[in-house]
């Protein structure tokens, strides 16, 4: 009977099973909403562009991978971190390189190259640049620390800028007025332009946090961008296009990812991630979903911010502080806790999952 309950419970916890469920499900749930809106069989679909970017981006991971080792491209783990993360040291990063571009040139071609996916193509591959010169500095110098935070706030503030200058000059002036759930607007006016920019900041940011498990981030992707997709299905086509690309590209990179990791998606894939999402939200009007739907990366950057705010508000007079969670992002408490890093990825795909449904049920 032991045995039984040891196997059973081995099988439900690996990274390759908690992937093929991540995979049939999102594929599942694509053919399910398609043939609902018959479109099964058509290229602006969002079981075709996910299934074709998760085949292409598995298939060049096995290519880019090898790459990435030759080019001594390792991870530097933290010290202070989890101690069974330690072993991971040396595992190739940088994986945004090889599956975003993916689900952007795929999204171009599928949708032939409409405006509003190439501004959120370009606002992706621009937070990718960011998040690839942090990797990249971060293995030249051996350490886990890239360029400084400063110099990242700052080119992520800059390319929001840019994007809300497009937005501004290419969008109606109704874009200003937020869409709230029970058909209600919030109409903010110019206050709406430090907004849009703090949404892409943050949400960057958020998913950048989240990235720290193996297939954590590619996994949440996948669900995230599939669900803003299907939200997005009646009303705008072509970045819903993006967003089943993105998902698949996700999805792809996960075959790669997944406990035990072969490859990370570094700063260079997270940060990508979270821009993306950030502006479809924007371009689309769907801010409140956007913000469900991102639940799990709003969890991990509140623990990071009360794991602070706890610290420092606690520091006595040697300097040291209280905290307030074992580590954080909230994902390292848990593992610290006793979970199982297949256990936080599955139980975050759940409720991953669970908030999608209910927006789309919304």
């Amino acid at each position: 009977m032991q045995n039984k309950l040891t196997l059973s419970k081995s099988i439900t916890l690996s990274g390759e099973n908690l992937l093929w469920g991540l995979g049939l499900g999102l594929s599942l749930f694509a053919l399910i909403l398609d043939g609902m809106a018959n479109r099964i069989f058509s290229i602006g679909s969002l079981t075709f562009p996910l299934i074709l970017c998760g085949l292409l981006t598995v298939s060049l991971g096995y290519w880019a991978i090898p790459i990435l080792r030759k080019l001594k491209a390792g991870q530097i783990i933290r010290e202070d971190g989890p101690q069974a993360h330690l072993q991971k040291a040396g595992t190739p990063t940088m994986g945004g390189i090889f599956f975003v571009p993916v689900g952007v040139a795929i999204a171009l071609i599928l949708s032939r190259f409409h405006p509003d996916v190439i501004a959120v193509s370009l606002l992706t591959l621009a937070y990718a640049f960011i998040g690839w010169l942090d990797d990249w500095q971060i293995l030249q110098r051996r350490s886990n620390k890239g360029i400084s935070p400063k110099m990242k706030l700052a080119l992520q503030i800059g390319f929001a800028v840019i994007f809300c200058g497009w937005l501004a000059w290419s969008q109606p002036s109704t874009i200003t007025n937020i869409a709230l759930p029970f058909g209600l607007q919030l109409s903010l006016g110019l206050l709406f332009w430090p907004l849009a920019g703090f949404v892409l900041v943050a949400e960057s940011n958020a998913t950048n946090l989240t990235d720290g498990v193996d297939g954590l981030m590619g996994g949440l992707g996948a669900i995230a961008f599939l669900g803003l997709g299907a939200y997005l299905a009646p009303t705008s086509l072509e970045l819903m296009i993006f967003c089943a690309c993105m998902s698949g590209s996700c999805l792809g990179f996960v075959a790669h990812n997944r406990n035990p990791a072969k490859v990370f998606m570094g700063d260079t894939g997270s940060l990508a991630l979270g821009g993306g999402l950030a502006g479809v939200a924007l371009l689309t009007n769907t801010l409140w979903v956007l913000l469900i739907i991102s639940g799990i990366f709003l969890i991990e950057t509140l623990s990071v911010i009360a794991q602070v705010s706890y610290y420092k508000a606690t520091k006595g007079h040697d300097g040291v502080g209280k905290r307030l969670f074992k580590m954080a992002p909230f994902h390292h408490h848990l593992e610290l806790s006793g979970w199982l890093e297949t256990q936080v990825v599955g139980t975050f795909y759940l409720v991953s999952s669970i908030l999608v449904s209910f927006c789309l049920l919304h």
